[in-house]
């Protein structure tokens, strides 16, 4: 499955792609994150995964922090990760998973935090972050959704609470909106 670097060229299609993976007003919600992202953090890691003449799926981890009692941990959030729905349940996402881990492994990031569904991300190595410690940054994230995979350069002092980047709080996109 052939997997990318995101490209100025491919902002429409990876619109495209966040709006009907995840539909309606949430969709656009998400959109405007990606933008965000792009706009706020250089550091951003953005991958796109296409085939012929079309752009299938797309995964972005921005930097955030681990609030340990030795010192901040520059770590990852892993959002959003939007798969067009014909492509989905393909291996799209679990292969934009696994190369960013990768490439996050090499820029020795120790940790990447993510919210959401545990049966689908224990696929790829994420476990629930409270058992190793981590603490939420937010009570309206789900115990359960909260989940963390631990990557080579980890060491076992690095405990504490999640920070996500201002971006995410500014769109108000942390936890669960009822």
């Amino acid at each position: 499955m052939p997997i990318r670097a995101e490209q100025a060229r491919d902002h429409d299609a990876v619109a495209t792609v966040v709006r009907t993976a995840f539909g309606g007003r949430h969709g656009d919600n998400v959109a405007e994150l990606v933008e965000a992202l792009r706009r706020d953090d250089p550091d951003v890691l953005s991958l796109v995964s296409e085939q012929p003449d079309e752009l299938v799926g797309h995964i972005m981890f921005s930097r955030a922090l681990l609030d340990a009692p030795r010192e901040l941990v520059p770590v990852r959030s892993l959002s959003p990760l939007p798969v067009a729905p014909h492509w989905q349940r393909r291996g799209v996402g679990t292969a934009l998973i696994r190369e960013g881990l990768r490439q996050l492994d090499e820029q020795g990031v120790p940790l990447v935090f993510l919210e959401g569904d545990p049966a689908y991300y224990s696929r790829t190595g994420f476990t629930p972050a409270a058992e190793h410690g981590f603490r939420r940054p937010s009570l309206r994230i789900p115990e359960a959704g909260f989940q963390v995979v631990k990557l080579s350069s980890y060491e076992p002092w690095m405990t504490g609470t999640f920070v996500y980047s201002n971006t995410f709080w500014d769109l108000d996109l942390v936890g669960l909106r009822h």
